[in-house]
């Protein structure tokens, strides 16, 4: 790669970083839930294209032609001058029912932008954006009950719910006598959640009330990773590790109460500083192993754990009711994901098919969330594909997610989804000389 080269593809990776974090931060909803009410709503799978289409796996996943950001230890996995970079976007579409209701929605957006580079011998650093969760949800419906509307008139009661909670991480790896390899990764979370809740009487005698909660949130966390790589015959097995350290996360709550008649007039105003240490993101631990055999097939199993319990999510003002009048709760967050991919014959210079990368993966996943007591569970099967552009190492990633959260019962609300993941993957010698002009 030239220098004039790099320093586009540079620039262009600067602009992006300035641009999307200005997006999320603007209270933007990355796809649309009931379940996302909770806390800062739906904590969405981490992972570029060719992830997703594994089922969400990465943790133990060693490859030379993609950035993993599932564990700082895999930036090592590359050539020595390599320059990579990975953007992608996310569609997702669903559709939700609880009793007799139905409903559908739709909605893309940026599923990450990393570049990765090598630093001295054997070591490497990877930086980049993703969303981390996301907030979105309208609801609306009038009182029918024909006692209190006989006496008031029609009421309206609605909600709405809108927000991104985005996160910007820098990590390094390097590897120790070959086959160890581990990481560390500083990443900074900010965005903000609007949450309004209102009742409107059509009787102009009557005081309509609003409510709304704005919360400005940030914070700083670690994670640490390993992978340690051991051949077996004609096969390669590695197991991996990951650690997130808890988020105290830190900013700013505001809750305004307004009253309006026939003269608009402010009922009540708070705003509560959130310090450090006062509300967390759970810690997680993940652990995975992978075989592999060559460049031709791998298969690759994960398991992550979260505990929310303590985090005091669930009490705090914004992210939930008053605990005695809580729908939701705080869990223990689990998940079990199997991915397996395959490659004909990489370097097959007559059918372009064979060069192919093709992906399949199933996960189970328990949210960190309970709805009235019940276990709020997610499964989905997953496929993938990466097509190569102009070299091997280049490519375009594209992956389809079938799942379900939720169940029919108990008053819940069950979500079928069909999501699409884009990506596209760029990979370069960094300042290579040419030969020849």
């Amino acid at each position: 790669m030239s220098r004039n080269g790099f320093s586009r593809i540079l620039a262009a990776f600067v602009l992006c970083m300035v641009c999307v974090p200005s997006f999320a931060d603007g209270g933007a909803a990355i796809g649309y839930s009931p379940y996302t009410v909770f806390a800062m709503g739906d904590i969405l799978p981490q992972g570029a294209s060719f992830n997703k289409g594994m089922g969400g796996t990465g943790i133990a996943l060693r490859n030379r032609k993609f950035i993993n950001v599932l564990n700082p230890a895999s930036v090592t996995a590359r050539d020595t001058l390599s320059f990579m970079v990975d953007v992608g976007l996310y569609q997702n579409n669903r559709f939700y029912r609880q009793n007799d209701k139905k409903s559908v929605n739709n909605s893309v957006n940026l599923n990450d932008l990393v570049m990765s580079f090598p630093l001295v011998s054997h070591s490497a650093m990877m930086i980049g954006v993703t969303p981390y969760s996301s907030t979105g949800f309208n609801y609306g419906s009038y009182v029918n009950n024909p006692d209190i509307v006989g006496h008031v008139g029609p009421i309206y009661n609605s909600a709405a719910y809108k927000g991104v909670i985005s996160d910007i991480f820098v990590a390094v790896g390097a590897t120790f006598w070959r086959r160890l390899s581990i990481g560390a990764q500083g990443t900074y979370y900010f965005g903000s959640i609007e949450k309004t809740f209102s009742q409107k009487f059509t009787n102009t005698e009557m005081a309509s009330a609003v409510s709304n909660y704005n919360m400005n949130l940030r914070g700083f966390t670690g994670k640490f990773g390993l992978q340690y790589e051991q051949p077996v015959g004609s096969l390669s097995f590695c197991l991996g590790a990951t650690y997130r350290l808890p988020v105290n996360l830190s900013g700013i709550i505001s809750h305004v109460e307004t009253v309006t008649s026939t003269s608009d007039y402010e009922l009540g105003y708070t705003s509560d500083t959130l310090s450090a240490g006062n509300l967390k993101f759970a810690p997680e631990l993940g652990v995975g192993l992978s075989v592999r055999s060559g460049e031709r097939w791998r298969a690759e199993v994960n398991y992550t754990r979260s505990d929310w319990r303590a985090t005091g999510i669930e009490n705090y003002i914004g992210f939930a009711s008053a605990a005695e009048n809580a729908v939701f709760s705080a869990s223990v967050a689990q998940s079990v994901r199997l991915g397996f991919e395959i490659i004909p014959n990489v370097n097959d210079v007559r059918y372009y098919h064979n060069k192919c990368a093709y992906r399949a993966g199933f996960y189970w996943q328990d949210e960190y969330f309970r709805f009235n007591g019940n276990k709020v569970t997610a499964t989905g099967i997953t496929f993938g594909i990466t097509l190569p552009i102009a070299q091997k190492s280049n490519g375009l990633s594209l992956g389809v997610e079938l799942g379900q959260r939720g169940a029919l019962r108990d008053n819940m609300v069950r979500e079928r989804y069909v999501n699409f993941t884009i990506g596209f993957s760029a990979y370069d010698i960094w300042f290579k000389k040419h030969k020849y002009q």
